[in-house]
């Protein structure tokens, strides 16, 4: 299934993508993508789609704003260097195991939103990633195999970052990573059951039409299982959390010279079977 959520910003609506045309509304039987519902298990929104779609029962996209897939989680946990080659571009090591920060849970937005440089930012920067929303409660798993029934699905993310406030502000991440719309998420979450593999998708960023990322979820350090393995020792992953799983090279920091976001930029990016997204750059408030 491609869940997706519709409507004004505050007031999205859940609908299920059935293609490129059409989906099934369910917001008059589920509230929201949203932790209560993440709880509840796929199952019961598997039946009313199936239900609706044999009779019938769907409705044509006409325009309508398209939102982040899953409403504000709990936390968005984040996980660096998880890309060998974008290790490589920056000058670091591969880490030993998952490096995490975290981000505000209030920077999603919708996949073409605009997104907005913070007040005394200098250095804003673009990563396409591949996202993760946690489908359970879940705490100290025994498996790497058991982290994959604790997965809902799949998401397109920009995991927009300030590098200056990352890096030379006493070196804390997320306060480069936490400015209000630095996580376009969407445009719909993919359940796993209609992805082959999740270590065999290309990934693309471009920046004005100029391609700046180009490259795949094989080259990631740690998978998205090993990532909830590991995440489950040290917390409490609540459903509908995201984790946003690295990037791979070609982001603004990487450039000879570099290269940083300024209002009137677009980017533009997109993962295999995951959608696309579009933003426009804005200055601050």
């Amino acid at each position: 299934m491609q869940l997706m959520r519709l409507g004004p910003l505050g007031a999205e609506r859940p609908a299920v993508r059935i293609d490129e045309t059409t989906y099934v509304d369910v917001s008059d039987t589920f509230d929201d993508f949203d932790e209560a519902f993440f709880a509840g298990g796929m199952q019961p929104l598997r039946d009313l789609v199936d239900a609706r779609t044999a009779a019938g029962d769907v409705r044509t996209f006409a325009g309508e704003r398209i939102g982040s897939p899953i409403a504000r989680p709990h936390q968005i946990l984040c996980i660096g260097l998880n890309y060998s080659d974008h290790a490589a571009e920056t000058g670091q090591a591969v880490p030993d195991e998952p490096i995490l920060f975290t981000k505000s849970p209030n920077t999603i937005v919708g996949p073409y939103d605009d997104v907005r440089i913070p007040r005394g930012a200098t250095k804003t920067d673009w990563e396409v990633e591949l996202g993760i929303v946690i489908g359970r409660r879940t705490s100290y798993l025994d498996s790497v195999c058991e982290a994959r029934d604790a997965i809902a699905g799949f998401v397109l993310v920009n995991d927009v970052s300030e590098r200056a406030f990352q890096m030379e502000r006493s070196g804390q991440w997320s306060k480069g990573k936490s400015a209000e719309t630095f996580n376009p998420t969407g445009p719909w979450l993919v359940t796993p059951d209609e992805i082959d593999d999740v270590l065999a998708l290309d990934m693309w960023l471009d920046v004005n039409g100029v391609r700046f990322q180009d490259g795949s979820t094989s080259t990631m350090v740690f998978d998205p299982y090993v990532i909830v393995h590991h995440l489950s020792q040290f917390m409490v992953l609540e459903p509908g959390d995201l984790i946003d799983t690295g990037t791979p090279p070609g982001v603004g920091m990487g450039q000879t010279p570099q290269r940083w976001l300024a209002p009137g930029d677009v980017m533009e990016l997109g993962i295999t079977g995951l959608g696309t997204q579009r933003q426009l750059v804005v200055e601050p408030r």
